[in-house]
């Protein structure tokens, strides 16, 4: 995923956590209530902290997009993140070119022109992560301290950040 320079703390850590990890599950809740989760390639994440998809407009994804969630995991470093927020579809043929990969050649076979194909921009409102960035065999000696301790040891970094969208200008 391209990274562009963040304007706030809390978008630039979230940046450096997120941008080596090129796949997100996208969660949104459907008309009967129900949760439903989808892989989504990562392919931008702008200045004002916003992540760019690729979608299919036929997807009924696009009309549940008011509240979602995306998540982030990489199991090698054990660093997680979880973003809450809002989706927009945007049809800008020029973005859409800009952002363009032979990897969306599959689903989208007429390129960048493909009628049906339209970006996914989320918004982030809050984040929350967890980030073990040493080894395994590291955070394998810190659960053993943690059971005979009865209490976690030096498990790594868990914290939240809010008002992502007003930080960004974007309230």
């Amino acid at each position: 995923m391209k990274t562009e320079p963040q304007t706030t703390p809390e978008l630039k850590h979230i940046a450096a956590l997120i941008e080596d990890i090129p796949i997100a599950m996208l969660t949104t809740v459907e008309t009967d209530g129900a949760l439903a989760s989808r892989p989504m390639a990562a392919l931008e994440m702008d200045a004002s902290g916003a992540i760019w998809f690729f979608t299919d407009l036929r997807s009924s994804k696009v009309e549940h997009l008011l509240v979602a969630n995306l998540t982030f995991t990489d199991k090698g470093p054990s660093t997680y993140v979880s973003l809450s927020g809002h989706g927009d579809i945007v049809n800008d043929r020029s973005r859409v070119e800009s952002l363009w990969t032979v990897f969306a050649k599959p689903w989208f076979p007429d390129g960048p022109e493909s009628p049906n194909l339209a970006l996914l921009k989320f918004v982030p409102h809050t984040a929350d992560y967890w980030d073990a960035p040493d080894s395994k065999m590291v955070r394998s000696f810190r659960v053993i301290a943690s059971l005979v301790a009865g209490k976690p040891v030096g498990m790594g970094e868990h914290g939240s950040h809010t008002g992502l969208a007003q930080q960004a200008g974007r309230g």
